[in-house]
């Protein structure tokens, strides 16, 4: 395994390169600069301003001198928007944040998936196992921004239980932590469904019946572990998906992470931060994905990681 590791960090370190290659050269293709406005400044002050944040050099050499800077110093450079802030500096203030909204979302989209996936295999072919699958597939098809939009109208106008926007207390994460799991609540539901179902046909799990287990005990000490699998192999995508939703729902909130400056950076063509969180959010997302295989490996010895 230690070998198979290894390879997959060096991929990493591949896919890294080719993203901040690809990315440096589609931004800097953008038909705006960081400094072009309404009232853009005088000639001879804009052209003080590339000189300063090293953006009157060609692309490519620009390009050359960021690698550097990223690779070899773990330098992001500063903001061009916040000039009194380096972008290491902005994501770090706007890293716990989004993790803290992911985390709480995906805990949402576990317990209500793995509780609505059970009761539906409890129930096979019943109106329960129908209306929850019927809710599921409505989840699926909602984007997250609309669900917020409805979790507002019920929660924050017309029953005001919750604050509708910011971020310093958990009544603050409630909502947006409900808007970003649900619709991966719903896939959850079906995949562990899914492999709950194939699982109690098994040899093993009819024993366990003919022991006298209830259909509960025998979900949670037989069935749970295999039905899992499928449900691990999505976590991965479904983290990528959490990770990439928070754009939009940080923005609808109001909630300073790091989605909301990545919104804020395309709209003020800042380069620097917008490269800084691209390159925080694949590290993450491939982080992520190789932490889910290991755990697909130790769910299921049968299986190697490679």
């Amino acid at each position: 395994m230690i070998g198979t590791l290894l390879q997959r960090l060096a991929w990493l370190a591949v896919v890294m390169f080719g993203v901040i290659t690809v990315s440096f050269f589609l931004i800097r293709a953008a038909p705006y600069g960081p400094f072009d406005s309404d009232h853009p400044p005088p000639p001879a002050i804009q052209k003080n301003l590339l000189a300063a944040y090293d953006l009157d050099a060609p692309v490519i050499e620009q390009y050359g001198r960021y690698l550097k800077r990223a690779v070899f110093d773990f330098d992001l450079g500063p903001s061009l928007k916040y000039r009194d802030y380096t972008v290491t500096e902005i994501l770090s203030e706007g890293l716990p944040v989004s993790v803290t909204l992911g985390a709480c979302a995906l805990v949402v989209a576990l317990i209500i998936g793995l509780s609505a996936g059970a009761i539906a295999a409890m129930r096979p072919r019943s109106w329960i196992d129908t209306a929850v699958m019927s809710a599921a597939t409505l989840g699926i098809a909602l984007p997250n921004f609309v669900i917020a939009g409805v979790l507002i109208l019920i929660f924050v106008f017309h029953w005001q239980l919750f604050p509708v926007a910011g971020y310093g207390t958990l009544g603050h994460l409630v909502l947006p932590s409900i808007a970003l799991g649900l619709p991966f609540a719903a896939s959850i539901a079906r995949l562990f469904r899914a492999g709950l179902l194939e699982t109690l046909s098994e040899d093993h799990i009819r024993t366990a019946r003919s022991k006298g287990l209830s259909p509960l005990a025998v979900i949670v000490r037989h069935a749970a572990r295999q039905a899992m699998l499928p449900v691990v192999s999505f976590l991965g995508p479904a983290t990528a998906g959490i990770l990439s939703g928070s754009l939009v729902v940080e923005r609808v909130f109001a909630i300073s992470g790091i989605g909301s400056h990545f919104v804020e950076s395309a709209f003020n063509a800042d380069y620097n931060l917008a490269m800084g969180v691209i390159i925080l959010y694949t590290f993450l997302v491939s982080v992520l994905n190789l932490v889910v295989d290991v755990m697909y490996s130790l769910l299921d010895p049968r299986i190697e990681l490679s």
